[in-house]
């Protein structure tokens, strides 16, 4: 072998080293964005999920993560057999942002039933950070996968509630569909389980 192929091989070499340690790696990302959403969660302080219990047919084997400690949920079995309120939402949803804050004031008054929010098409981190601009603190889920949407056969605008009854029917509420205030959604989950 020649001095200059011996160069030539040294520099392809180093050049070879040099494009390995420069490419992007993405070891130890998940701990990162772990991280990123710990900070996230302690700021967005949100209620805790819904334990298991009970049964929604509609919601068997729909597995998401709970916003506010990222522990795994089974909708199929998270409302204990007691009436529920749940809002698919999203970041880049307008009438979602003023819904929230409506949501969380009727969570807060007696004989509520409870609410649980369902994050979707948009990062986890994005919503806890409008969660924690809103000053909301509704239990929340994130369906990352679209699974809860596709269950649901939610329509393709948002907001969209449903009323997840004690016996573990699911029911949409067409009306109104964005809350204005806790009238409207006292109104709503009372003629949803008249329905029944």
């Amino acid at each position: 072998m020649t001095a200059v192929t011996k160069w030539a091989l040294g520099v392809a070499v180093l050049a070879v080293a040099l494009i390995v340690a420069l490419l992007p790696r993405d070891t130890g990302s998940s701990a990162k964005n772990s991280e990123d959403l710990t900070a996230a969660r302690a700021k967005a302080a949100l209620a805790a999920c819904p334990p298991a219990g009970g049964d929604v047919p509609q919601l068997r084997g729909v597995s998401v993560e709970c916003l506010g400690d990222g522990a795994k949920v089974d909708l199929g079995t998270a409302f204990g057999g007691k009436p529920a309120l749940v809002n698919l939402w999203a970041t880049w949803c307008e009438p979602c942002k003023t819904e929230l804050p409506v949501l969380a004031k009727y969570a807060a008054e007696p004989g509520a039933v409870r609410v649980l929010g369902v994050q979707v098409e948009s990062k986890a981190a994005d919503g806890l950070e409008l969660f924690a601009t809103l000053g909301v603190h509704l239990p929340s889920v994130f369906d990352g996968g679209s699974q809860v949407r596709k269950a649901l056969k939610t329509p393709p605008s948002l907001p969209a509630s449903y009323l997840v009854t004690a016996g573990g029917e699911v029911r949409f509420i067409e009306n109104p569909r964005v809350f204005d205030n806790t009238d409207q959604v006292r109104a709503a989950v009372e003629k949803v389980e008249g329905a029944r």
